[in-house]
């Protein structure tokens, strides 16, 4: 498994380039994301947006595209019906969100007529560089399923279980978190867990080892376990973290950004190709790192 994430760069480079479609992409750290990925040799874009503003911004930083198709679209949600549909005729493998909200895009997406669901859910997995963990993070769900159901975790589950596989992980630790490291009947997350674990165990669950309920000092610190006595390989070592619903998962993920100094790579897994959606405020090499892990794991 990686260490870093430079090297989805490396593991990128080293395969042929991949199309990818971008929704709307009349946007600067877009584009500079996408400049970046062009001369490290990882993507060839498919532009699908307001074709003079993409021409403007790509010469306000001298990104040449003159050999890529820009296809104009000025409606935002048509644009992204555009940009799935040529991941439906086969004419991209990677499909980025631009300058359009999450839900015009995600519609594009799970479209039945130009759609490209393939599992029991879509959903997004994040990894992070912590300058505090000794390992690349896994986190789930920051930005796509609000309050997912047990069913829904099993997807969440196996979705990010697939990336880590991708990247060289065969066996990656999965906790389960929630404010407890407990069983507590009136807290459905940390029955969710539990049946979880449970169901890991009897190999129910596979490619992974599951442990929950934990606190997420449990989690990512021996030592927070040892105190509480939680003998779990899981604990303190965790691979990915399973939040009990979007409020957990992106309070996680934007602290480990804005506060704890972590960087970032995000995909939506669960669609027949990886998807780059990234937060607005989300910086031009998170947007980079996250396409190059797109093309890492496609």
């Amino acid at each position: 498994m990686i260490r870093k994430l430079s090297e989805l760069v490396e593991i990128a480079k080293s395969k042929r380039k991949r199309r990818i479609a971008v929704a709307a992409a009349g946007d600067y750290d877009v584009l500079e994301a996408l400049k970046n990925a062009d001369e490290n040799g990882i993507v060839e874009p498919v532009l699908v947006g307001e074709k003079a503003k993409i021409e403007k911004i790509c010469r306000d930083i001298k990104f040449d595209i003159s050999k890529y198709d820009i296809i104009d679209i000025e409606d935002k949600f048509e644009a992204s019906l555009q940009a799935s549909q040529l991941i439906r005729d086969g004419h991209a493998e990677i499909l980025m969100k631009g300058l359009v909200s999450t839900g015009y895009l995600m519609k594009a997406v799970l479209d039945k007529e130009h759609g490209l669901r393939k599992g029991a859910i879509i959903s997004h997995v994040a990894l992070f560089e912590s300058p505090y963990y000794h390992k690349l993070l896994g986190i789930t769900d920051a930005a796509m399923n609000v309050a997912p159901s047990f069913e829904d975790k099993i997807g969440l589950i196996n979705n990010a279980v697939e990336v880590f596989h991708k990247l060289g992980e065969p066996n990656p630790k999965v906790a389960v978190v929630g404010a407890v490291e407990t069983v507590n009947q009136r807290m459905e997350s940390t029955m969710h867990a539990a049946t979880l674990s449970m169901m890991n165990k009897r190999q129910q669950i596979k490619g992974c080892t599951i442990d929950g309920p934990l606190a997420l000092d449990n989690a990512v610190s021996k030592k927070a376990a040892e105190v509480k006595n939680i003998d779990s390989e899981v604990a303190g070592n965790v691979d990915i973290v399973v939040a009990p619903d979007i409020n957990g998962a992106n309070f996680l993920y934007k602290s480990l950004n804005f506060l704890g100094g972590a960087t970032t790579a995000a995909v939506i897994m669960g669609a027949k190709v990886p998807i780059v959606l990234t937060s607005r405020a989300d910086s031009e090499k998170s947007k980079f790192l996250s396409i190059s892990l797109a093309a890492a794991i496609g």
